[in-house]
């Protein structure tokens, strides 16, 4: 996946003779350095802890575009709550089907509100399918993919380890190819694993 297409190469500052396959190695250090296998819309599976007491989760990839399913456990009855009700159906650690309608979500901070049962029973943990990504790769991320090829095309053997040809693989020593304006440019794309 390459986040410039070769017809915006000179657009973005880059020579329109410049190989595909030093865009697609870009494109591979931004999914790296963001931490994702791409920042395009693509579907996630993720099990989040709900704090005792807790109205909502944050899940870790952002903008959030759709739930596509959800599924909760039941915690065990805490001290005061209802333990013999809740023994009684025998749901205390099962898994339980949610309807995704009565989530509600917000979709720039990937927070999503934990609902309870009319009973008042609480979820211990969810196990959210989501589609998070932008339907059009964003303009910084296309800045910083034609800063990440001029780098490399500026020094390709600067600080090199290691190399290969056939594989298409290069080891630096530093990280002089994402340099601090591609990291600027890049920050708000990088996922954050909330605990």
């Amino acid at each position: 996946m390459s986040y410039l297409d070769a017809s915006e190469y000179s657009q973005y500052g880059l020579d329109p003779a410049v190989p595909d396959v030093w865009v697609e190695m870009a494109s591979t250090m931004i999914d790296a350095h963001c931490k994702r296998p791409s920042l395009e819309q693509t579907q996630y599976v993720e099990r989040v802890r709900v704090l005792p007491g807790a109205r909502t989760v944050r899940l870790s990839y952002l903008p959030l575009a759709q739930v596509v399913s959800t599924r909760g456990r039941f915690s065990q009855a805490r001290r005061g709550e209802m333990a013999d009700v809740a023994a009684v159906f025998g749901i205390p650690g099962t898994w339980t089907a949610m309807d995704t309608s009565s989530l509600d979500t917000f979709a720039e901070t990937g927070e999503v509100n934990v609902i309870s049962t009319m009973l008042g029973f609480t979820f211990d943990e969810l196990e959210i399918t989501y589609t998070a990504g932008w339907a059009q790769v964003p303009d910084a991320v296309k800045h910083a993919c034609a800063q990440i090829v001029r780098n490399a095309v500026a020094t390709p053997a600067l600080n090199v380890k290691t190399s290969k040809i056939d594989t298409m693989r290069v080891d630096y020593f530093r990280d002089s190819l994402l340099d601090e304006s591609v990291r600027e440019l890049l920050a708000p794309y990088v996922a954050q694993k909330v605990g």
